[in-house]
């Protein structure tokens, strides 16, 4: 592939990022305004429309006076929007880490107060150079300026409002709730029935038949080889169209990356049983495999919790060090590992509505998933230990929410751990008591190894 194709993806951005739709959106609105407002002046001006009294804002002196005083001030406001914006941003980033950067560029508010002083700036500024005296003809176009009025007066208003929405976003307990309700819409979504209704396809055959395993080592094994075009972070796969264009064709098309893992360019992306099929079907998966220069949290919902965990280790950071907002992230981290502890393991594989398994994609697997959660602040937490006991405790308060033998093990592996890294402390009797009560109670509720 070349350089130019390659690059064409790395200019993509997170859905919903964009600052351009919604300002620039709302900005051609106030221009569809203003051409209908001048409209109206223009057959006032010719007396073709009469006009009650209290549209009138004065004579073209108070006119301009009027538009020049509105200039002025939206235009200083909307440079300091975009000053404060910038500064939020910095902050969130130093604070709460670069990959928390999504969830202040999606809010809607900040892209609405932008375009509402965008286009009353534009607005008002047209009107302030169509509002003059050409030759004999004098036009003042009383509607466009007392809507200039008007858009100030509800560009301000917003503007309260979105002073509001940015102390709101910017506090710690409502940056971890957020990620915990869209990791929470994620984990309905990946756990809904992994099956693809293919009963309009035109034409079907039956494939390999099998375990999810035996499968994929016979398609590793014996099946065809499609390769990554481009570098980057999975980020979506459409197993609708994978699976529709496998149900047609009799095969199985194995992946072997899950989102959220980096593939290279030109590395085995996936494997096509039989092998004889992969030519008709590279396309279409390359082009159903979205890979992007970030991790998003449509389908993978290990990048929560590695988002709750890089507030925490932040948060511990000597050069932060704010210990009750890593106390908290580990909060958010045992209800978020709660919820995930409810869902049935997959083994990965989508079927048809005839059973037929069209589909492989790697599993996400609960212990990996609990180590991303709790390594890192388990191992940024070493030398204070309110983060190791709270890591304990949040440990053992998951132990009813746990289903099987392997969800247990794996919280088991992070309780021993933490007791582990804790023998190093100095031998303070208080922290000393206080890690051995919450171990033991960590370790009765899992139960022994």
């Amino acid at each position: 592939m070349t350089d130019g194709k390659r690059f064409v993806r790395i200019h993509d951005v997170v859905p919903g990022t964009n600052l351009l739709p919604v300002p620039f959106g709302i900005a051609s609105g106030a221009l569809v305004l203003l051409a209908a407002t001048l409209t109206f002046d223009a057959l006032t001006s010719q007396g073709r429309i009469a006009t009650h009294s209290w549209l009138s804002i004065g004579n073209i002196d108070d006119a301009r006076a009027i538009l020049g005083a509105i200039l002025g001030a939206v235009s200083t406001v909307l440079a300091l929007i975009f000053s404060v914006t910038l500064l939020v941003f910095s902050m969130a980033v130093s604070q709460f880490g670069p990959r928390l950067m999504p969830y202040f560029l999606r809010d809607r508010t900040m892209q609405v107060a932008l375009g509402l002083f965008l286009g009353t700036f534009l607005q008002s500024l047209t009107a302030f150079v169509v509002t003059g005296q050409r030759g004999a003809v004098v036009f003042v176009p009383q509607l466009t300026v007392l809507t200039s009025v008007l858009l100030v007066f509800t560009s301000f208003c917003f503007l309260v409002v979105y002073n509001h929405r940015v102390a709101v976003a910017i506090q710690t307990n409502n940056v971890l709730a957020r990620i915990i309700q869209d990791l929470n819409a994620a984990i309905r979504e990946w756990s809904r029935q992994r099956v693809i209704d293919t009963r309009g396809s035109s034409t079907s055959h039956p494939g390999p038949q099998g375990s999810a395993q035996d499968l994929r080592q016979r398609c590793a094994a014996e099946g065809g080889v499609v390769y990554a075009p481009t570098s980057g972070y999975v980020q979506k796969f459409d197993h609708a169209r994978m699976v529709g264009a496998a149900e047609r064709r009799g095969a199985i098309v194995s992946l072997a990356f899950r989102p959220g893992q980096f593939v290279l360019e030109g590395e085995v992306l996936a494997h096509v049983l039989p092998a004889a099929h992969r030519d008709e079907l590279a396309t279409t998966i390359q082009h159903a495999v979205r890979i992007g220069q970030h991790r998003t949290l449509d389908q993978d919902l290990e990048f929560a919790f590695a988002q709750l965990s890089e507030i925490a280790i932040r948060a511990l950071s000597p050069a932060i060090n704010d210990t009750y907002t890593g106390l908290s992230s580990i909060d958010w981290v045992g209800d978020a590992l709660r919820m995930l502890a409810a869902v049935p393991q997959s083994d990965g594989a989508w079927h048809t509505n005839d059973g037929e398994v069209r589909l492989l994609v790697p599993p996400l697997l609960f212990p990996r998933v609990v180590r991303a959660a709790f390594d890192l602040i388990r191992q940024a937490g070493t030398d204070t230990p309110a983060v190791i006991i709270r890591l304990l405790q949040t440990c053992a308060r998951l132990a009813p929410q746990l289903h099987d033998e392997e969800q247990r093990r794996a919280i088991r592996d992070e309780v021993q751990a933490a007791h582990e890294f804790a023998a190093r402390w100095p031998d303070v009797r208080v922290d000393r008591d206080a890690l051995e009560q919450a171990y033991r109670s960590a370790c009765d509720r899992l139960g022994s190894a």
